[in-house]
């Protein structure tokens, strides 16, 4: 990835004035590779800050029922770019009812998208437009603000603990779950022949393993979703509820491989962009990390 344009993330701007000058004029590469290390470490500092707020247990009466008596309103966001443009997409928020899943809210609205893709930064890419999408949400129909959000990407399951779903959740205080597609190696967690093994041993849909790390510690739970596919999600805290919560209510959410919220999401933030440049283009979603999602959203 270049570092043509510096990263607009965090207040780096008096690091950058109060960093130790050199001993002559920096080169404009330089300059630039400067600015892109005093983001990084803005960005790390920002993480870390935030990460002290995240609760990883139940704070709701329906997460504690086995049924979830009580939970009316799922929500799912979603970021879906055009096939060779990073730079404009469509941030998308739905909400549907539970258990029926039916959709009862939609919000999309193309942005433009200005700091780059960074592996183990996405939510100083995404997550602004998703805030914004539910701050909407607030202010057009407060009774239908989802009681849960799902997320396309991880939550504690990151390198350093603090993934989109954990960052959306902090910043809106809303019970957050994480759902990513591919395995993010941290921690000791690779592709390796056991961990292949231990999806061939996930037989029919609802069956998990958990995701332990080196550390000792379970960063998230292997979960075959769907009978007829035999990828798994991988489910992680975000927010405000335990990983034995997050898993059930994974599992309650998926008609197919994809829970339905952020399945719904996906759809329809992609027929809007077709629909707002009038041309059938192909379009991908979110990060790098997820550029196959259309053709897995009804595996």
């Amino acid at each position: 990835m270049g570092h043509s344009a510096a990263l607009q993330w965090g207040s780096v701007g008096a690091e950058r004035d109060g960093a130790a000058s050199w001993c002559g004029k920096r080169s404009a590469a330089e300059e630039e590779r400067h600015r892109f290390h005093c983001s990084l470490l803005s960005s790390t500092r920002e993480q870390a800050q935030l990460k002290a707020s995240v609760v990883e247990e139940d704070t709701e009466e329906w997460q504690r029922d086995s049924s979830f008596a009580g939970l009316e309103r799922v929500g799912g966001v979603d970021l879906s770019y055009v096939k060779g443009d990073d730079t404009h997409a469509c941030a998308s928020l739905v909400v549907l009812s539970y258990p029926a899943l039916e959709v009862l809210y939609e919000d999309y609205r193309m942005v433009a998208v200005s700091a780059p893709y960074v592996a183990g930064f996405l939510a100083f890419r995404e997550v602004p437009f998703l805030v914004e999408a539910l701050q909407r949400l607030e202010q057009e129909k407060p009774e239908l603000k989802p009681q849960v959000l799902l997320v396309d990407g991880n939550g504690l399951l990151h390198p350093r603990g603090f993934g989109v779903a954990c960052h959306l959740g902090v910043l809106t205080d809303l019970p957050c779950i994480g759902v990513a597609k591919n395995l993010l190696q941290v921690d000791g967690l690779v592709k390796d022949e056991l961990h292949k093994e231990q999806i061939r041993s996930l037989q029919k849909g609802g069956d998990s393993f958990p995701l332990t790390g080196t550390s000792g510690g379970v960063l998230g739970m292997a979960l075959r979703s769907y009978d007829k596919s035999s990828k798994p999600l991988y489910v992680s805290v975000g927010h405000r509820v335990c990983l034995e919560t997050a898993l059930r209510l994974v599992k309650s959410c998926c008609r197919y491989r994809i829970p339905e919220p952020i399945r719904q999401a996906d759809i329809r933030s992609r027929e809007y962009i077709r629909k707002q440049l009038c041309s059938p283009l192909e379009v991908i979603t979110s990060s790098p990390e997820s550029r196959k999602k259309e053709a897995e959203l009804d595996e």
